[in-house]
């Protein structure tokens, strides 16, 4: 195994579309969703094992989650988990766990990883993310994994390719778009040049930090340092200040059965479904005439329902929700309009 390869997990969100099984003090990543006994930042710790040493995966966190992380994953030293005292998005976070990576091994070539994904296929994930490292390792390119899209997904970002511009499995990015309406979804499916974005990068240390250097020079100085100021930080992912703006971007074109459970829809599309395309997970249902839910019920709970089409029907503590499960701006509504209410007893 490689001693300069490392890995970059993120794990400070909130997770609130996720809501009400996410929860503010206890968010997606620190929870067991699919009944395994493994949280889904344990899945992609084990998962990182098989590609750089232990002691090379490295945690971003919010503050109040440290000792959840540690709780979880007992094994890692202090240093492993780089502390975000404030919440300010992606950009932040890794410009500064780069730097302190790059204090490290300044030869460093890092893959930068989600806590909440689902990947089917991990032999094929591995070999995949081994050879990003590889050409990351001495190219000078920003490398962002893409997955070839199955199905019209409206949920994702998207990536369109260069393909005059093409390196083995790698190509540069063309364009960035954003969450496509169906229609463009489809365009993009039939088409060979466009891929989802994974949220999954890979980059020499020397090569990221030159392009935070570039890009967000007024803010290196507040985070290449002992006591990072957070606080004084834009609010800002590292796709809008680096992917988006850098002239050195390529996508890994890859196919490893990958899913973003980032939302319910996402969670429903990615989990086994019953003769109705009903998704129950770990809960005890009787259905007449439901198709297409999503169900998820505290243990020792029963659901009974009749005449469901396309619902989230999710209780947890002391919260139970009922919605259309394909409109996931709703529920960043809900708890927005709960968290005004009543403070922050429910979310």
């Amino acid at each position: 195994m490689n001693n300069n390869y490392y890995c970059i997990i993120m794990a400070g969100g909130m997770g609130r579309r996720f809501w009400p099984y996410s929860r503010k003090q206890l968010p997606k990543q620190f929870l067991d969703f699919f009944g395994t006994g493994e949280t889904l930042l344990r899945i992609t710790f084990d998962r990182c094992k098989g590609l750089v040493p232990s002691g090379n995966i490295y945690i971003t966190t919010y503050i109040d989650y440290k000792d959840i992380v540690k709780s979880i994953l007992p094994e890692i030293e202090d240093r492993q988990i780089i502390i975000e005292e404030e919440r300010r998005n992606t950009a932040p976070a890794l410009a500064y766990a780069s730097y302190l990576i790059q204090k490290v091994n300044p030869d460093a070539t890092i893959v930068v990883m989600p806590s909440d994904q689902l990947i089917l296929n991990i032999d094929k994930f591995r070999t995949s993310i081994l050879k990003g490292l590889d050409f990351a390792s001495s190219s000078g390119k920003l490398v962002n994994v893409g997955i070839k899209p199955t199905r019209p997904e409206t949920g994702y970002g998207y990536i369109q390719i260069d393909e005059e511009e093409r390196e083995g499995d790698f190509c540069k990015v063309k364009t960035f778009i954003e969450k496509p309406s169906l229609e463009f979804a489809k365009v993009f499916v039939e088409g060979n040049e466009f891929y989802w974005n994974s949220g999954i990068f890979i980059w020499h240390v020397t090569t990221i930090m030159n392009a935070f250097h570039e890009n967000m020079a007024e803010v290196c100085p507040r985070l290449e340092c002992d006591a990072p100021d957070f606080s004084a930080c834009p609010n800002i992912s590292i796709d809008y200040s680096i992917m988006e703006k850098a002239d050195n971007v390529y996508v890994q074109m890859c196919d490893f059965g990958w899913a973003d459970v980032g939302t319910w829809q996402s969670l429903y599309d990615a989990s086994p479904k019953d003769t109705n395309s009903n998704v129950i997970l770990n809960s005890n249902s009787i259905l007449y005439d439901c198709s297409e839910n999503i169900i998820h019920m505290p243990k020792g709970k029963l659901v009974v329902a009749e005449g469901l089409q396309g619902y989230l029907v999710a209780e947890h503590d002391n919260v139970l929700l009922i919605c259309k499960k394909d409109d996931q701006n709703s529920i960043r509504k809900f708890v927005n309009d709960v968290e005004m209410k009543f403070g922050d007893e429910y979310v």
